[in-house]
């Protein structure tokens, strides 16, 4: 019993700590494949014959390894990723 002190909780003593387990998320398919060098125009051409929401390429323009993906909105987003 406090006498005129109130409860810890209102005086903001209480910590609840609360822990998330996140289930394991496991590689569990690894898939090999031949790079081709390729405009951006023919990798969407790609990527929409095989009906993948991405696709990886060789970008001839840049000579760098490219991601094109479909975006929410229905466009497509590439990534260019550098070296660091």
């Amino acid at each position: 019993y406090n006498k005129g002190r109130g409860s810890s909780f209102a005086r903001g003593e209480f910590s609840e700590e609360v822990e998330t387990v996140q289930p394991a998320r496991n590689v569990v398919k690894v898939k090999r494949f031949i790079i081709k060098p390729m405009l951006v125009a023919e990798a969407v051409d790609q990527m929409e014959l095989l009906g993948h929401d991405f696709f990886l390429f060789l970008n001839t323009d840049t000579e760098g390894l490219n991601l094109l993906y479909r975006r929410k909105d229905g466009n497509y987003g590439l990534i260019e990723p550098e070296l660091g």
